[in-house]
């Protein structure tokens, strides 16, 4: 072999084969180990190797079995087959290969996690990359330990409905939550989910701590649900899927009239058409139209298609011409400007509202000013 001239001799490869003790041919399989890992092969080279790689992998003794499992974890020349065997082996040998090796596919690691068992899961939930055809059968089968490190794995994709299976099998554990959450990013409906699990643990801990009934813990974590949800949606701005996450509302029996006026409040009025149309069985564009180009009558008639309060229809009104009387004016006022003005101007309105969605609203206004202070006075420091 070219690469191991050199570097290991004939003797070597023979001591490796037909080696008397354990020791000669751990020590030879290190030698080789380090000269296969040391340079680039050519076919010949590589096709040699892979063979006396085969041979490695099945020799009786572990110490040169953990030799090429350690050594070559991370190497391309490990053929698919052997890193398989290995992956079978004790723990020791198969740890390292299962963690780096490039030679798995995706199938590979996805059977390892059906029957390899917890501590192979939480090998392969650590590799730096995963796909989400991995992190989906994690997701189902996976332990504890083994879903909470890939939740917490910045290199491990998750599909949608790998989460919300995370979410399922762990509603109770805090850390993989926590994991969950701390993700960089999260569809919607996910972070809505997580949402209702800490509103649940709150509920419980309302009825617990304060004797309440549990009618009145349910609306106040109702409330702290639907203030988190609207906040949400503005936090992540264009690059949500807010069709897809208004239908997950509706079909969650969260989508209220509370919190739609809340969003149309705030200037939400992309999650406030939405709403509107879903709950009124009407296509987007045709909603768009009846709340912006149809006049008064126009909104009302959408309106009570949604099926939405009488009572506060007036709030909603004053929103939607708050809304359009800003957006008239024009000027350089960015989003969060814009947020600010809409309340300012919605709440001097006379309107019909329930207290605690004046004193939500009230609050939201209060953290925007208090947020363009501290910009002012970061500024002016400046």
């Amino acid at each position: 072999m070219a690469v191991t001239r050199g570097a290991l001799t004939e003797g070597d490869i023979r001591s490796l084969v037909k080696g008397a003790t354990p020791d000669e041919r751990a020590a030879a399989a290190e030698k080789l180990c380090r000269a296969i890992g040391g340079g680039a092969l050519s076919e010949a080279d590589r096709a040699m190797a892979q063979d006396i790689l085969r041979i490695m992998a099945r020799d009786m003794t572990e110490m040169v079995r953990r030799s090429l499992a350690v050594t070559l974890k991370e190497s391309p020349v490990v053929p698919r087959d052997v890193a398989m065997h290995l992956a079978s082996d004790v723990a020791a040998i198969a740890l390292p290969i299962l963690s780096f090796s490039p030679a798995f596919t995706d199938d590979d690691l996805a059977e390892v996690v059906r029957l390899g068992g917890p501590v192979r899961q939480l090998a392969i939930a650590r590799r730096p990359k995963l796909s989400s055809k991995v992190t989906d059968v994690l997701a189902d089968v996976g332990d504890e330990p083994a879903v909470h490190a890939a939740c917490g794995n910045p290199g491990a994709e998750f599909s949608e409905g790998g989460l919300e299976r995370v979410l399922e099998r762990f509603e109770r554990s805090e850390r993989v939550l926590a994991a969950v959450a701390l993700r960089n990013a999260l569809p919607l409906s996910i972070a809505e989910k997580l949402i209702g699990l800490v509103a649940g643990e709150l509920q419980r801990q309302l009825a617990d701590r304060y004797g309440l009934a549990a009618e009145a813990a349910a609306d106040v974590v109702e409330l702290t649900r639907e203030r988190a949800t609207v906040d949400l949606v503005d936090e992540a701005g264009r690059a949500a899927d807010i069709k897809a996450f208004v239908a997950h509302l509706a079909k969650q029996g969260r989508l209220t009239a509370s919190l739609l006026l809340r969003a149309a409040a705030q200037g939400q009025m992309s999650l406030f058409e939405w709403g509107v149309a879903e709950l009124a069985c009407v296509p987007h564009h045709r909603t768009w139209l009846m709340i912006h180009d149809a006049g008064a009558l126009g909104l009302r008639a959408i309106y009570d298609r949604a099926g939405l309060p009488a009572r506060l229809y007036g709030a909603f009104r004053a929103a939607v011409d708050t809304f359009h009387a800003l957006e008239a004016e024009g000027g350089p006022l960015d989003r969060e400007r814009f947020r600010a003005r809409m309340l300012q101007r919605f709440l001097s309105r006379p309107h019909t509202m329930n207290r605690e969605d004046l004193d939500y609203l009230l609050e939201r206004m209060d953290a925007l000013s208090r947020r363009d202070s501290l910009v002012a006075d970061t500024r002016l420091a400046g």
